[in-house]
């Protein structure tokens, strides 16, 4: 036990240190988080591009109607933890948001802690908390879906089962001054929600290619629907090829296609 407990606190130093060096998005499935962690020592450098799928003349102002790039999301993410059984992870973002009025760059940070399957006993799920889009509240022009302070903090399990594949369930509660917007309902929480994911590598026909579906509940910009592939180039390189589905189109603007390169450096 207090093992255990010399443990937890070294992680929740490091929490504290990451979080006051790195103003992001943890290691994902697609949009939500995902229970994996980068392994000790591993620097994982990610670079997403989003895209709207169509124009839309009657979208607010303050969302793009054309097919350009809407935000390029640069992030590294590294490994901090040298234990099998708890792992933990920070990161910071950097985005560019596309004819941005404002000439936002937000920096945001991320960390998570967590413990592979059956790690405590057999048969045990994946447990991850942590948080993402750490920084200080700003306005995203044309993107409000990547605007930084979100503060959104998380806890997911995940199983994976045989033929089926990984499944993965959590909850998300996050600032209630970035969520909060006068075109919802008042009377609906804005600022939580559910996420749900399922993924799977296709080994029937290679063990390169991986699919996955997640899902992020609430009443905000950055509920969605997200469905995708990914095919990995290299033992540390892979792509992942996406459709993005808001729930808040008034919000979130139209639909996105999106690319995310995932390269590690072990």
């Amino acid at each position: 036990m207090m093992k255990t407990m010399k443990i937890f606190s070294l992680a929740m130093m490091l929490v504290v240190t990451a979080a006051g060096a790195a103003l992001a998005t943890p290691s994902t499935q697609i949009w939500i988080p995902s229970t994996d962690i980068q392994a000790y020592k591993t620097l994982h450098l990610g670079i997403d591009n989003y895209f709207r799928a169509s124009g839309n003349p009657k979208s607010p102002p303050t969302l793009v109607s054309t097919r350009d790039a809407n935000v390029l999301d640069i992030g590294l993410t590294a490994g901090v933890l040298p234990f099998e059984k708890l792992q933990m992870e920070v990161g910071v973002d950097y985005l560019v948001i596309a004819n941005d009025p404002n000439d936002n760059h937000p920096a945001m940070g991320n960390f998570k802690i967590g413990t592979p399957e059956e790690s405590l006993f057999k048969f045990s799920p994946a447990l991850a908390v942590g948080m993402y889009n750490i920084g200080s509240t700003q306005p995203a022009g044309n993107a409000p879906f990547v605007v930084s302070g979100q503060n959104i903090i998380y806890a997911l399990t995940a199983k994976t089962v045989p033929v089926v594949g990984r499944l993965s369930a959590g909850y998300y509660r996050g600032s209630k001054n970035a969520f909060q917007d006068t075109r919802l309902d008042p009377s609906k929480s804005q600022n939580d929600g559910v996420l749900l994911s399922w993924d799977r590598t296709m080994s029937e026909i290679s063990d390169k290619l991986w699919l996955a579906v997640d899902y992020m509940g609430g009443n905000n910009v950055m509920g969605a629907l997200n469905i995708g592939a990914s095919w990995a180039f290299a033992k540390n390189v892979s792509v992942i090829f996406a459709y993005d589905i808001y729930k808040e189109k008034a919000l979130a603007g139209n639909n996105t296609f999106t690319t995310q390169l995932d390269i590690n450096f072990p």
